[in-house]
């Protein structure tokens, strides 16, 4: 019987998803690579966590989304799972949003972290 959790994201962009983690300082390795979980059983992934308790997070594409893969049971981040999702989320919106502004022309003109921890930015684009 698998210990294995799949939770669902709305993450569909792995470079989005790599720049979300890397800004977080959460250090993860690229895959396709195993997810370690319980009594050895391992799940693909195409980003991969590894804890030091040997039970990995990663997240795999399941066709539409890459979902979050872990053993719950064996959760061993600062944070708690809602908490890092959260995070993960919020990072990786930023990186979608300028990613894809930027594809059409914009440039962001102001940034600013508020207090409630969300993220205001003002793109413009020049037109001729």
């Amino acid at each position: 019987m698998s210990h294995f959790s799949q939770i669902k994201t709305q993450i569909r962009s792995l470079p989005a998803l790599k720049s979300a983690l890397t800004d977080l300082g959460i250090d993860w390795k690229p895959g396709p690579r195993e997810v370690r979980g319980y009594k050895g059983l391992t799940s693909s992934a195409e980003v991969v966590i590894e804890q030091d308790n040997q039970y990995d997070i990663g997240f795999a594409w399941n066709g539409q989304e890459y979902e979050l893969v872990a053993d719950l049971q064996f959760w061993k981040q600062d944070s708690t799972l809602d908490r890092f999702l959260s995070k993960v989320t919020q990072r990786y919106a930023y990186h979608t949003i300028v990613s894809e502004s930027a594809q059409k022309g914009f440039q962001i003109s102001e940034q600013e972290r508020n207090q409630d921890g969300s993220i205001r930015l003002v793109l413009q684009r020049w037109s001729a």
